[in-house]
């Protein structure tokens, strides 16, 4: 806790007046251009990826970085409430489905049940991309098992981006060449980020 509270004292001697300016413009106000749905993992830091300041990405963080079917239902709904409101009432202009490797939640599609019987909401929480394996045991190079985490992480980024276009408010936008869809896919221990090409069906390094 100590490092923490250290790097509070650190922040606002350093980062925060090096940008003292612009967050006195975001005090009452954002207009971020991008929604980032990326994974929880303590190793992806959105801000750092694409070199953005504060007020530039709306974010929102998950398992797996999954985006649930658009549903109406009397429960909370804390990833469709906060797509939802990045797209209606900030109007991003852009979404960023942000895959990355060695994904935990990816590798959890493949293992036991049994091992999940702790986590019984995570368990929950995957049930929305089981199917994701039946897209991998298609691809013929699934056989490998290094080769297969790729592609997993890759096709559960593919199986997001058709999500999001359940909801109406963004297929209307989308088709209106008012909003743009992005996947990717970030790759740790290079910091290589893969974007999916849809004219050539493929991830392509971006360069």
């Amino acid at each position: 806790m100590e490092k923490l509270l250290n790097g509070v004292v650190q922040f606002k001697k350093e980062d925060f007046e090096a940008h003292k300016e612009l967050f006195q413009e975001l005090a009452n106000f954002q207009k971020p251009h991008t929604l980032f749905i990326g994974c929880s993992d303590s190793r992806i830091v959105p801000n750092m990826i694409t070199s953005t300041l504060p007020g530039e990405l709306f974010v929102i963080r998950n398992i797996a970085n999954i985006v649930p079917p658009y549903r109406i239902k009397d429960e909370y709904l804390a990833t469709t409430s906060a797509i939802e409101y990045a797209v209606i009432v900030l109007e991003v202009e852009n979404i960023i489905i942000c895959g990355h490797s060695n994904c935990g939640g990816c590798n959890a599609l493949w293992a036991d049940s049994e091992k999940l019987s702790k986590t019984p909401n995570v368990k929950k929480w995957l049930e929305l991309f089981e199917d994701v394996k039946e897209s991998v045991k298609k691809v013929p190079e699934s056989e490998n098992h290094s080769a297969r985490e790729w592609i997993t992480e890759q096709q559960n980024v593919l199986k997001q981006m058709k999500h999001l276009l359940s909801y109406p408010f963004i297929r209307e936008k989308y088709q209106k060449n008012q909003l743009n869809i992005y996947g990717w896919h970030y790759i740790i221990e290079t910091g290589e980020v893969f974007q999916f090409n849809k004219e050539t069906g493929s991830f392509e390094l971006i360069k």
